[in-house]
């Protein structure tokens, strides 16, 4: 006898046996417990990157959690104090004490005294004296130098006259100095007229000019900066006024700067200045060079002045151990949305997994309850 489709009872009964066979579903619930086992934690772990993605703090802890211990700490302590920069020793040093790294006591007593060094009397009038007369800053009292000698114009005047004449003579100028310089020229009146409000643009400014002298501005910022200065300066009449700039007369220069200047399109060079001003302000000088080497776009700076006014003197440790880390997730080596849709995916079929495999495993179950009451009925009514 044959059933509706044409099969044989013995057919049927195997094809039934293969619906129902467990081993399938159990082979393949092991092989997606053994993804989800790794990809769930990695979805959990996206899941809180995605959290923290606007929170350059929690970046660089993270960051600093994996590349962060007192061997770390003491090797760049002392490369730090061998290089002669007591600012970024004493950054690690201060990083070190906040996340209660131990330091050798000896090493922490080097370092206060290379800052006491560096802070004397002496040291700091000569590096003041250098700042204000070459704009290129090594310290906190070198900057100190270079930033009065912009607020009262004398440093813009000069980095305009010497790009400014080589430009006109047909030298290769650094148009971006020649630029920075123009916009700190025309924002300066306003620097005076609100009572200072304006100064950490101002700072910024200066910053920025120091960064791109000493070759420490990232490829990402020049061009970022050159792009935004292009659509800020009137270019054919700076180059005409160029060759009239002169230290002896800086009204002549002001004026020039002012003309070519037009402020009311410069709100992107003001925001960024108003950022490298804020890393300056909280975390010194050479962390504002450091942030503006490492950031690629104003955003970034932006995302390090918000590290800095968290970390404060600890923003140099930070910056030099993690890097772009500090302030932006490495999608390259972490894809976050992949590993959550993987996770899911993941989660979903061990789900249908087990549900198939307890329905397979019910049915076998019930049958095989079936056939042994049959069994019993039939020796109850043959018996042997």
């Amino acid at each position: 006898m044959r059933d509706a489709d044409g099969f044989a009872p013995e057919q049927v009964q195997r094809r039934i046996a293969r619906q129902h066979r467990l081993w399938p579903v159990a082979v393949l619930g092991v092989l997606l417990a053994v993804g989800a086992a790794v990809a769930v934690p990695r979805g959990f772990e996206a899941g809180h990157l995605f959290a923290i993605e606007d929170d350059p703090a929690a970046i660089a802890d993270r960051a600093l959690d994996q590349n962060f211990n007192a061997a770390v700490a003491a090797r760049e302590i002392e490369a730090a104090l061998a290089a002669k920069d007591s600012d970024l020793a004493k950054s690690f040093v201060d990083l070190a004490a906040e996340r209660k790294v131990a330091v050798d006591q000896a090493l922490i007593d080097r370092t206060n005294a290379a800052v006491a060094e560096d802070a004397s009397a002496g040291h700091a009038a000569q590096s003041f004296a250098y700042g204000l007369v070459t704009g290129e800053p090594s310290d906190m009292a070198g900057f100190a130098g270079t930033a009065l000698g912009d607020l009262f114009v004398f440093g813009d005047i000069r980095d305009a006259v010497r790009e400014g004449s080589r430009l006109a003579s047909g030298q290769q100028a650094d148009e971006l100095v020649l630029g920075l310089a123009c916009v700190g020229l025309a924002i300066t009146a306003g620097t005076y007229a609100t009572l200072g409000a304006a100064a950490p643009v101002r700072v910024g400014l200066t910053v920025a000019k120091v960064a791109r002298k000493t070759e420490r501005l990232s490829a990402g910022l020049v061009a970022r900066v050159s792009r935004m200065l292009r659509g800020v300066i009137d270019g054919p009449a700076l180059r005409r006024a160029a060759g009239s700039f002169s230290i002896t007369e800086p009204q002549v220069a002001m004026r020039a700067a002012r003309d070519a200047v037009k402020v009311e399109r410069a709100g992107g060079i003001l925001d960024l200045g108003r950022d490298i001003g804020r890393v300056q302000a909280k975390a010194g000088t050479q962390a504002a060079l450091d942030g503006l080497k490492i950031a690629e776009s104003p955003a970034e700076m932006a995302r390090i002045a918000k590290l800095a006014e968290k970390s404060g003197s600890r923003t140099r440790a930070i910056l030099k151990t993690a890097g772009r880390g500090a302030i932006a997730l490495s999608l390259a080596t972490f894809n976050l949305t992949s590993w959550i849709v993987s996770a899911l995916f993941t989660l979903l079929m061990f789900v249908a997994s087990l549900k198939s495999m307890t329905e397979r495993g019910a049915r076998r179950y019930f049958r095989w309850r079936k056939r042994r009451r049959m069994q019993r009925e039939a020796e109850a009514t043959f018996p042997a």
